[in-house]
C-alpha cells in the first residue's frame, strides 16, 4: 500500500462546517512500532554497524506482516537517526518486513507519555509479539470531567 493509498482509506470529519483531521475507518489501526528490542536484538545508535545483522524476532515478522495483509497501517517509529534509514530499509527488506513508512528519530530513553486529540492505544512489548487481548488497566488522562 502506497501513501496514496492511506490517504484514500482516511474519512473526512467536519464540525460546525469546519473540516478537522480526518480519521480512518472503524476497524483499520494505525500501528507505530518500535524497532530495537521490539521487532530485532536491541542496537544503540552508537553502534550502527551492528544493525545490518540484528536477529529478526520472528513472532514480530508474522504477526506485523498479518496486521498489515489485514489492511492496518504499519509504520515503524524509532530512535534511529536518518543516518540510519539506509541500514534499517535495508535490514527490513531482507527479512521481509511489509510497512508503510518509518519515523526516524523518536526520544531516546523511553518513558513515554504521549497527548494527541485522537484515542492513542499504547502496548508495551515484553518478549513476544501475538495478536493483541483486551485488558483492563488503570491510565492518567486529563481531568475534563469525562471520564470514560
Amino acid at each position: 500500500m502506497k501513501a496514496e493509498d492511506i490517504e484514500k482509506k482516511l474519512q473526512s470529519i467536519t464540525e460546525n462546517g469546519q473540516h478537522l483531521s480526518p480519521i480512518l475507518p472503524e476497524g483499520i489501526k494505525n500501528y507505530l512500532i518500535d524497532i530495537d528490542g521490539t521487532i530485532c536484538d536491541d542496537i544503540p545508535n552508537e553502534e550502527p554497524e551492528r544493525m545490518l545483522t540484528a536477529e529478526v524476532y520472528p513472532d514480530a515478522l508474522i504477526t506485523l506482516n498479518k496486521w498489515y495483509d489485514e489492511g492496518h497501517i504499519i509504520f515503524f517509529f524509532t530512535s534511529r537517526t536518518e543516518a540510519h534509514r539506509e541500514y534499517t530499509e535495508r535490514w527490513l527488506k531482507q527479512h521481509g518486513f511489509k510497512y508503510h513508512g518509518m519515523v526516524m528519530g523518536k526520544p531516546r530513553g523511553g518513558n513515554y507519555h504521549w497527548i494527541d486529540n485522537h484515542l492513542v492505544k499504547a502496548t508495551r512489548y515484553r518478549g513476544k509479539f501475538t495478536d493483541l487481548v483486551d485488558k483492563e488497566v488503570t491510565i492518567q488522562v486529563f481531568d475534563d470531567e469525562h471520564h470514560e
